[in-house]
């Protein structure tokens, strides 16, 4: 038994997804700094994935790309370049601040054909109808409260024959690098098991389930990709403090416990997370991503 599945006994309570959302804002709107901080680390742990990601939606020369859920960008300058000047991309985030990283990573980059506005997940409706070529959103949609609704909305903005990619975690058991620390908060915190349905950054993960999910929002023509994307870093230590700087979703985990239990949970997390360093030398996190896309 994995880490993941120590839970607390008492019964769940309700999942409140207004409550999640503000809390969620406010994560990463603390994290903002340091996720554009490690964007070097994203760039080379996420490339593959995203490489896979893009070219499942076919970005290409030309094209509208909408980037749901784009933090602080690292992706949407991927895309950008793919699409060229006579393309464009729309970089959306609940987070201003984080938004505000990836404007300014576009303007140094030189590229004039990325904008950002800030928008929750769940509301792409707002947007006109039929604009956009392509969508993709990288690790973004395994947080949405309705991720129906956001794929709604998504498939609302994306033209007729349109393509949407998404990556997300696989399961617990092939993320040992992010579930031993979710495991040990959810036991040190005495957290519920998530409730079916609910948000989290393996809600997506498990055989059949997110091209259930893309299917059942109207998407057709799918297909999901396994893509081996482990976590390359010089030690353990150095894993949690990227974990614990970035991750908005552990700290969410975190906020019932006072600062020296939070202390004491990251030494068990790094002490954990020991056993991937190599004699070789280097940290080693497992990790597996799923690519899933459809058409509009």
């Amino acid at each position: 038994m994995t880490e993941t599945l120590i839970a607390s006994p008492a019964a769940p309570a309700v999942f409140d997804a207004e409550k999640f959302r503000q809390s969620t804002r406010a994560q990463w709107e603390n994290a903002a700094e340091a996720w554009d901080r490690w964007a070097p680390l994203l760039a080379r742990w996420l490339g593959p994935a995203t490489e896979v990601m893009l070219d499942m939606a076919a970005v290409g020369p030309g094209s509208r790309v909408l980037d749901v859920a784009a933090g602080a960008g690292e992706q949407t300058l991927v895309a950008a370049r793919r699409v060229g000047a006579n393309g464009h991309v729309l970089a959306t985030d609940i987070s201003p601040a984080i938004l505000r990283h990836a404007k300014s990573a576009a303007e140094q980059a030189g590229l004039s054909n990325v904008d950002t506005l800030e928008l929750d997940g769940e509301r792409h409706d707002v947007l006109p109808r039929a604009s956009f070529d392509a969508a993709v959103s990288r690790v973004g949609l395994i947080y949405f409260p309705d991720q129906q609704r956001a794929l709604a909305g998504i498939r609302h903005a994306l033209k007729p024959g349109g393509r949407f990619a998404a990556v997300v975690y696989s399961t617990a058991e092939r993320n040992p690098f992010f579930a031993v620390p979710v495991g040990i908060i959810r036991r040190r915190a005495q957290l519920p098991p998530p409730l079916p349905g609910q948000p989290g950054p393996f809600s997506l993960g498990a055989e059949g389930v997110l091209a259930k999910t893309l299917e059942q929002a109207g998407f057709r023509d799918v297909e999901v990709r396994r893509v081996d994307s482990p976590v390359h870093l010089p030690t353990a230590a150095e894993c949690v403090r990227f974990e614990r700087e970035s991750f908005g979703a552990l700290h969410q985990m975190l906020a019932g416990l006072s600062e020296d239990e939070r202390a004491d949970t990251w030494t068990e997390i790094e002490q954990a997370l020991a056993r991937f360093e190599t004699e070789a030398g280097g940290f080693v996190g497992p990790c597996e991503m799923l690519v899933g896309a459809g058409t509009r």
